[in-house]
């Protein structure tokens, strides 16, 4: 048994966290394949460490000086290497990153670094191997991302690691040029991962214990869904159901892996089940429910649609 966990922002957010994280995938030594998001909120008043770097660079495009917005940056990473008492120090990374900043290598180059860094300490902090994900997940130059490419560079790579984090959100085009997914792009690399390796499952961890009914912002205490289509899925992301980004679907469906929506806090609930179908009688006659302010969808139905244009 093979499983590849993704663990976002929220879960990595402090040395704390990242303990939580190592206690979980040292309990199953079949979660062989990490990939990590950037360190996320430690609270309601803090800022994410992608939304740090986005500002950090756009202050070094114009040609200002940055040395005090990356310095911040570098105190979040080294408050968790102390607090996971690590002998590894950041400091030759943090000199690469602000040379590239004065060079102007690119907002997409920029807000990969959260990732990229926190895949350094979780490496360091597992003992697993770190691989960079711009040597194995490819786009061509516009930006369109290479799937069988990326496959067949990246199964080949994992052939050769037992164990390896993979951080999350980037890739690189053929030019090496660093391109990035849209923000939630470490649940596809995650997907990706698992189908180069044929994962026998996808554990995507995060800080609610699967997808809800509906919204608990709207309705208290909502149930949780505890097994839910692929279709199902498709259809509350694209309304706004937030848990995993929507195209992390593709890759896993494709091999028929099911992805396990988990909770990082609570790794004893069992969270959601996303399959590609499923046999046993519903709990509800109605899965979710989601929905977009000021959004209608129209939905075409006809016999023999499929075979005419």
């Amino acid at each position: 048994m093979v499983k590849v966990v993704k663990f976002g922002g929220s879960s990595l957010a402090s040395a704390e966290q990242f303990q939580k994280v190592g206690a979980i995938i040292r309990a199953d030594e079949a979660r062989k394949y990490v990939v990590p998001s950037a360190p996320g909120k430690r609270n309601a008043k803090d800022t994410k460490v992608t939304d740090m770097l986005y500002e950090c660079y756009s202050i070094a495009e114009a040609g200002k000086e940055f040395a005090g917005k990356l310095g911040k940056i570098k105190d979040r990473y080294d408050s968790i290497i102390k607090g996971l008492d690590l002998e590894l120090s950041l400091d030759e990374e943090f000199k690469k990153i602000a040379a590239n900043f004065k060079e102007h290598a690119g907002v997409d180059y920029a807000a990969s670094r959260g990732e990229y860094l926190n895949g350094i300490i979780m490496a360091n902090y597992l003992g697993y191997d770190f691989i960079d994900a711009a040597e194995v997940i490819f786009f061509d130059e516009n930006g369109t991302f290479l799937a069988d490419k990326t496959n067949e560079v990246l199964k080949k790579r994992l052939e050769d690691s037992e164990c390896a984090v993979i951080p999350g959100f980037y890739g690189a085009k053929e030019s090496g040029e660093v391109h990035t997914f849209s923000r939630g792009g470490s649940d596809i690399t995650g997907s990706i991962v698992a189908r180069a390796v044929r994962a026998t499952i996808y554990e995507n961890w995060t800080d609610v214990s699967g997808f809800l009914v509906s919204d608990p912002r709207i309705i208290d205490n909502p149930a949780v869904i505890h097994t839910i289509t692929y279709k199902e899925l498709r259809e509350l992301s694209y309304m706004g159901a937030g848990v995993l980004h929507e195209d992390a679907i593709f890759p896993v469906r494709k091999e028929g892996i099911p992805i396990n929506i988990r909770n990082t806090n609570a790794p004893q609930d069992p969270g959601t089940m996303i399959v590609e179908s499923t046999c046993h009688q519903p709990e509800y006659t109605i899965t979710g429910i989601a929905g977009l302010r000021d959004f209608v969808a129209v939905n075409v139905d006809k016999d023999m649609m499929n075979s005419e244009v």
